[in-house]
């Protein structure tokens, strides 16, 4: 299975080397090379934002209708070339082939669902309170051009969302993805070019990731900020954002609680929660982590959790029947372990794995924990892996309170069948988004994002497309 050479998009033009030097792509499935990344140095830097100048000038010009039929061709390439994406995405990525097609299918959605949307924006006319004003009319315009950055995590999903709002809305983009993950952003690029994107509405950088967000930041000519990561870079680039008066929208990370009520089968729930839990290793910044379960359903939940667990199929993404492939990097395996013998020292139990699985590529146990204390790092910090933690509550007051004790407010998560005690959660879970008896909260209609230190703004949805946009207000007078 081929893997394409990476290489930078600028201008409509694809770049075949740089001034920034090249780095190595790996597969996580087995260590090995893929390609040899090409990296942006200034020279790629100032051609980019000069291109996305131009390119918002000729882009912000067009009728929603004529942008809106360029990405529907985007899109209709994206999924005739799925299962050639989709295999990008695992031998970069490392999920499962299945998991990788219904990113790509999502992405194409996502997309068409910013540009459909696009063409809907509401202009309001607000009546004149003064007798020689004629009109006044409140309408939603292009921000301009946009810096992009997206991690490794959902390399075809988080781009669509940026892309998708961006285009839609009219402005045109500077897209950083993970240098982890070049090839599958650069699929979908290259699908909105053979589209008939025009030049400078859409390029790609890749290089050095503080370089390229402190050039594109400072620049004058970038308008708006979108970053997908971590808690740390978010706060970094929103101040830069901010000493630059740049519009910025964060997607940060989360620490997803799962309230499972006194009413429910526990063994059921537990059935669900698995494949929620290890889907794309763990490493999805809404995943459920802390799972709180009432006593008198604890050691029911416990035994199907575990035993579900302990049946995952954990190998190579493109092997059939894989449920779970490897984590990103060789950094992150450290990482896990970190978290466990942390617990572990706090006094927590390992209920099965807790450890590094003995093959080539970064491949970590699925793994549970039970009686973890709140002074441990599992319980204040996202792991962001296969890391899951059993805990008894006594009261739904206790297990709200638990649930909403830490700094994250991306995604939270209850089970009932309770109306009541449902209205009850769902108010009560301190979250940007609540999915109450499943875990299927991120869609193309929906708002994705978070509160507290999980972020500002949303992606997908109205809410992201508005994020791309302005509001004007024309006055005319007589």
């Amino acid at each position: 299975m081929s893997y394409p050479q990476p290489r930078l998009f600028i201008d409509g033009e694809w770049l075949p080397a740089t001034t920034g030097g090249s780095v190595p792509v790996v597969n996580p499935a087995d260590g090995q090379t893929l390609a040899e990344l090409p990296l942006a140095g200034l020279t790629e830097l100032r051609a980019a934002v000069a291109a996305a100048r131009r390119g918002f000038a000729t882009w912000s010009g067009m009728l929603p209708l004529e942008r809106q039929r360029i990405t529907a061709k985007a899109t209709q390439l994206i999924r005739e070339r799925c299962e050639h994406i989709a295999n990008i995405v695992t031998l970069e990525q490392g999920k499962p082939l299945a998991e990788a097609r219904r990113e790509v299918s999502l992405a194409a959605d996502i997309i068409d669902f910013l540009a459909e949307e696009a063409r809907r924006l509401p202009i309001r006319g607000v009546p004149p309170r003064l007798a020689n004003v004629v009109s006044q009319t409140v309408m939603r315009v292009p921000v301009g051009p946009v810096a992009a950055f997206t991690p490794w995590n959902f390399p075809a999903n988080l781009p669509a969302r940026k892309l998708g709002g961006a285009l839609a809305a009219g402005c045109s983009v500077v897209i950083k993805p993970s240098e982890e993950t070049p090839a599958t952003c650069l699929e979908l690029v290259r699908a909105c070019a053979d589209a008939g994107l025009p030049p400078g509405v859409l390029n790609l950088l890749v290089g050095q990731p503080a370089q390229i967000s402190s050039f594109l930041i400072a620049d004058p000519a970038i308008a708006k900020v979108s970053f997908t990561g971590s808690v740390p870079v978010g706060r970094q680039l929103g101040e830069l954002a901010a000493r630059h008066l740049k519009r910025y929208t964060a997607e940060l990370g989360g620490h997803a609680p799962v309230i499972v009520g006194p009413d429910v089968d526990p063994v059921a729930v537990a059935r669900l929660a698995v494949p929620a839990k290890f889907r794309n290793a763990g490493q999805i910044c809404a995943s459920p982590i802390r799972f709180l379960v009432p006593g008198a359903l604890y050691e029911r939940f416990r035994d199907a959790f575990v035993a579900d667990t302990l049946k995952l199929k954990v190998g190579s993404g493109l092997d059939a029947g894989t449920q779970m492939g490897p984590l990103i990097h060789e950094r992150r395996i450290g990482e896990m372990q970190r978290f466990v013998d942390d617990a572990r020292a706090h006094g927590a139990r390992v209920l099965c794995g807790g450890g590094r699985i003995e093959r080539p590529g970064f491949f970590y146990a699925p793994t549970v924990l039970e009686n973890v204390p709140a002074a441990a790092r599992a319980q204040r910090e996202e792991p962001f892996g296969p890391i899951a933690l059993l805990d008894v509550y006594d009261t739904v007051e206790e297990a709200l309170e638990r649930a909403n004790a830490l700094r994250y407010g991306l995604a939270a998560y209850a089970f009932t069948n309770d109306l009541q005690l449902s209205h009850r959660l769902s108010a009560g879970l301190v979250a940007g988004m609540v999915g109450i008896n499943h875990f299927g909260i991120s869609q193309p209609e929906t708002p994705f994002g978070g509160v507290k230190d999980s972020g500002l703004g949303s992606e997908s949805g109205l809410e992201g497309l508005l994020g791309y946009t302005d509001v004007k207000l024309v006055s005319v007078a007589s």
